[in-house]
């Protein structure tokens, strides 16, 4: 029971990876708390984890690219519980343009929901957390891409250099910080992808289980892993090693 009473915040969590992840710390014991735009999703959600655990359960409907509304988030769990001991920051969103066809307020929209949200989250959750684990989550496409999906891979390149300076500037007795990097995961946004729906993108090698990509999340965000700091997990059933 590696999460046993300690309050977890997962944004995205209502599906995917976000769900796998709060329905994985629920059996070991947390309070998991799901932020998520879409409230019904998000109550189908909480009904999930309901049974998994005998931990508090709470969703917060928030668009994380809302200023606004990751306020309204924080002062809701500060109200419920008074701390934050892990936060996993998934939530995220693409493009499937080229940038010469992009509009800015499309490029703003994916630098908001994959980067600036969680610089707010954390600047907000540090300040309650204690021994706490930030885990941001990333993606291959920080490392080796495909064409039309620049905001994307750019927001993921920059979110895992956030983490490493973060690390630098926040103390492990108050929270470590690092990115778990998914490969192609079997869940709505691979296949939501217009260019794997037409097959002008081919997935290589092994497609991952959101339950995978969970243990690894749950693993870096736990005790067990309290001499990892200020690093990427690359979680993609070795793809980048064959490229």
């Amino acid at each position: 029971m590696r999460f046993k009473d300690k309050v977890c915040v997962i944004t995205g969590g209502d599906s995917g990876i976000g769900l796998a992840t709060a329905e994985q710390m629920a059996t070991e014991g947390a309070h998991v708390v799901i932020l998520s735009r879409n409230p019904e999703k998000g109550e189908q959600a909480i009904q999930q984890l309901e049974s998994k655990g005998d931990g508090e359960v709470l969703f917060v409907r928030t668009d994380v690219g809302v200023d606004a509304d990751l306020e309204h988030a924080i002062e809701q769990i500060k109200s419920k519980f008074g701390r934050i001991d892990v936060l996993v920051n998934n939530a995220a969103m693409m493009t499937f343009k080229p940038i010469l066809e992009l509009d800015v307020k499309e490029w703003d929209a994916v630098i908001n929901v994959n980067l600036r949200a969680v610089f707010l989250l954390c600047k907000a959750a540090l300040p309650l957390m204690k021994n706490g684990a930030i885990v941001n989550v990333s993606s291959v496409h920080a490392h080796q891409s495909t064409p039309n999906v620049v905001p994307y891979a750019a927001s993921k390149g920059a979110l895992e250099a956030f983490s490493r300076g973060l690390s630098l500037e926040i103390g492990p007795e108050i929270a470590r910080i690092n990115c778990v990097a998914p490969g192609a995961v079997d869940t709505p946004m691979l296949w939501n992808n217009p260019n794997v729906k037409s097959g002008k993108e081919k997935i290589e090698g092994k497609i991952g289980k959101p339950e995978e990509l969970a243990f690894a999340i749950c693993f870096i965000a736990s005790s067990e892993a309290s001499y990892i700091n200020g690093t990427t997990l690359v979680v993609d059933g070795g793809r980048l090693d064959n490229l």
